[in-house]
């Protein structure tokens, strides 16, 4: 089976740390779906705009290229980091990116279609927990009836997580041309592992063009500088 990307997705997440650990936690960073040339057509998004949701289906690309002539070998059993990164669960009740086929699938919220760019149709969107780069395998409307089950049992994942565990001071280092209250949001909810808390460590996070170093103690994350990258 041979697959090729329809598009890939672009926004502030430039390295793997730091992104949302599920699509929808931070509803405040937006991204932007560029289309490869072939599939620049805008009859294809035709419609789209009167839907509200959207299913990505895409490819953990920057883990997959890392591993040795992208083969791995199988691990029938993962951390998950809702559990502490401490106790094993089957791979396919996680999540987890560290499966045989990389393939990722995300809900995001659809802000703006615009089916004639510069770069052809471009759609907008919001919630996502792709890096910057990630190809696209498919884009799907999101159908309420046939994909949402309230009543469903979620195990270990049943509650949603509190995005907001961290109080975040030294805002006034935040540079005035990123975007202040994304940056706070993902900083807010914690983006260390579950299995790294140190109190005494400086952390860093590439959020657009620029490098953020933090501290966390108390349930306080403290900024302590910001660069360009």
């Amino acid at each position: 089976m041979t697959y090729s990307a329809i598009a890939h997705i672009h926004n502030d997440f430039k390295e793997k740390f730091g992104i949302p650990r599920q699509s929808g936690l931070i509803a405040q960073v937006e991204s932007r779906i560029i289309f490869d040339e072939k599939y620049r057509n805008p009859d294809a998004v035709r419609g789209l705009d009167e839907f509200s949701h959207l299913w990505l289906i895409w490819v953990f690309s920057e883990g997959f290229a890392s591993r040795k002539n992208n083969k791995h070998d199988f691990s029938p059993t993962v951390r998950p980091p809702r559990l502490g990164g401490n106790e094993r669960m089957g791979v396919w009740a996680t999540r987890s990116p560290n499966r045989p086929n990389p393939i990722g699938l995300s809900c995001v919220e659809i802000v703006s279609v615009e089916p004639d760019t510069p770069d052809g149709p471009v759609i907008t969107v919001r919630g996502a927990d792709l890096m910057d780069g990630t190809p696209i395998l498919d884009i799907k409307p999101y159908i309420a009836y046939a994909d949402a089950r309230p009543d469903a049992d979620c195990s270990y994942a049943s509650e949603a997580p509190d995005t907001h565990v961290l109080t975040v001071t030294g805002t006034e280092l935040i540079p005035d041309d990123m975007e202040k209250e994304a940056i706070i949001a993902v900083l807010s909810s914690d983006p260390r592992p579950s299995y790294q808390k140190d109190d005494s460590r400086e952390y860093g996070i590439v959020f657009g063009s620029y490098n953020i170093r933090f501290t966390v103690a108390d349930h306080r994350l403290t900024i302590t500088g910001v660069s360009h990258t």
